[in-house]
């Protein structure tokens, strides 16, 4: 009788653990300008290479190579330093606060700063943002008020949302930034539906959508696919790798034979893999998906290859399940660091504009926290009238929650 060998379960593990140096060689990087850049109108068959390849411009010497890349007005150099810069140095201030006990808790995007800074300076006015957890700098790179963002976090009293998202959960609608929801995936069907409806009223404004790596094991995020392919939605759809979800590796999600976006290419959808902490390439690859949008060409799936710098949240610890000086060992190192060489390298930058820019940073922040913390923070026992359980759910209240306002005395 034939024998067969015992079945055997693969679970993935990752190539590091405390205590042990990771090995990024799966990673399967590419040399900077080695990736091809096609025409708009480009078939989602035809982007295979581009979905397990990698999309990066500055090499190894700060230079721009190959054919993504761009050189870019110091102007707007500047701008994407200066606001990658406010919002490292916003989530250091916010995670000292939580410390602190000012607020519940913090998620902060150390090491993912060049994304959504660059993205937001492609995108228009009347587009829109359905973000996940750690796209504040899409808000800070607009200039949304860091004090009616520190509100949201304290929960104070002024606080437009009043208490009623979790801290980080910012809804801003004049910003293009949707309601965050802390299910994530949902805002990856949202975002196409939204952008599906711009089409039908034949608007110009496209959609963007942001999720986790980990986030893509949700079934929501294949019907977003399934949808975007489907109707050509005028969407982009941003997977940010960072290596790993709460406490468990890109692996458990699909990453560890794949790429997220070959997700993408076998859903019929146009995909790009690139460098998440590459300035340059995040705004090119960016620039040509709103573009490919804009041109009614259809949806574009981003994987941006970069690196959760920090714990998940202030309530994670990653040097329980992964070695503690990881990030300095990332292959493609710090975003920050790595635009400033460039821009030093063009004579546009230098080390003492670096650092009055990240003094300036620290005072700006410093004073809108001083003017959000006279409003009240969770260290000071602040109270929100109970009165505000009965508003802002109905249109016209009914009559027992007047009666029920009344019993509570409020």
């Amino acid at each position: 009788m034939r024998q067969t060998p015992a079945l055997r379960l693969h679970v993935p593990e990752p190539s590091g653990r405390p205590g042990h140096a990771t090995d990024f060689s799966y990673l399967h990087l590419q040399p900077a300008g080695a990736a091809a850049k096609p025409p708009l109108d480009v078939s989602a068959r035809d982007t295979v290479d581009l979905a397990y390849g990698l999309v990066r411009v500055l090499d190894d010497d700060g230079a721009a190579v190959g054919p993504w890349a761009a050189e870019l007005a110091p102007e707007l150099l500047r701008k994407g330093m200066l606001a990658m810069i406010k919002t490292r140095v916003f989530d250091a201030r916010m995670v000292n606060a939580q410390r602190q006990k000012k607020m519940s808790f913090y998620t902060q995007s150390l090491g993912e700063e060049a994304i959504g800074v660059a993205q937001s300076m492609v995108l228009a006015k009347g587009d829109m943002c359905f973000p996940s957890y750690r796209q504040q700098n899409l808000l800070i790179t607009q200039g949304v008020s860091l004090v009616d963002m520190m509100c949201q976090l304290f929960s104070n009293e002024k606080d437009r949302l009043k208490g009623r998202q979790l801290p980080v959960l910012y809804s801003v609608r004049d910003a293009g930034f949707f309601s965050l929801s802390g299910n994530l995936a949902t805002q990856m069907i949202q975002a196409v539906g939204w952008a599906m409806a711009s089409a039908i009223k034949n608007d110009t404004s496209i959609a963007s959508a942001w999720i986790g790596d980990g986030a893509t094991a949700a079934s929501d995020f294949q019907t977003a696919l399934t949808f975007a392919h489907v109707y050509q939605a005028p969407v982009l759809l941003n997977v940010v790798n960072n290596q790993w979800a709460i406490s468990s590796f890109q692996g458990i999600a699909g990453g560890e034979n794949n790429t997220f976006a070959a997700r993408g290419v076998g859903s019929g959808i146009v995909s790009i893999r690139a460098d998440g902490n590459d300035f340059i390439a995040t705004y090119e690859v960016a620039k040509w998906a709103a573009e490919r949008a804009r041109a009614n060409l259809g949806p574009t799936l981003i994987e941006w290859v970069t690196y959760r710098a920090g714990p998940h949240s202030t309530s994670d610890d990653p040097s329980k399940y992964r070695p503690a000086d990881d990030w300095s060992h990332f292959p493609l190192g710090d975003p920050i660091a790595r635009l400033k060489q460039h821009m030093i390298k063009r004579a546009i930058w230098s080390d003492a504009e670096h650092e009055a820019a990240e003094k300036a940073a620290l005072e700006e922040v410093m004073a809108a926290q001083k003017e959000a913390e006279a409003f009240g923070t969770m260290a000071n026992e602040q109270v929100i009238s109970a009165a505000s359980m009965f508003e802002d759910v109905y249109e016209h209240a009914p009559w027992h929650l007047h009666h029920q306002r009344q019993q509570a005395g409020v």
